[in-house]
């Protein structure tokens, strides 16, 4: 079973061994700040997109939003008699 008779097998070449080249901390630091920079750009994006949605009325507003947007919902001085 296994490897044919003669073959030569390897068991020193595992790839859970494998040794990996190491980053410098200074390709490191480069690589940090591109990856920061990318997730700051798509959460940039997705808060304007979510912006424009709200002011469009595509989407529903949590509390936070329809306090900002609409504070006279939160006016109880209206039911004061």
């Amino acid at each position: 079973m296994g490897a044919p008779e003669g073959a030569a097998v390897d068991q020193h070449h595992d790839s859970a061994t494998a040794v990996t080249p190491q980053m410098s901390y200074a390709e490191f630091q480069r690589w940090k700040q591109q990856k920061d920079a990318e997730a700051e750009a798509r959460a940039a994006e997705a808060a304007r997109k979510r912006v424009e949605d709200i002011a469009a009325g595509r989407v529903r507003m949590n509390g936070r939003e329809l306090y900002q947007n609409e504070p006279w919902v939160f006016d109880d001085a209206r039911f004061d008699t």
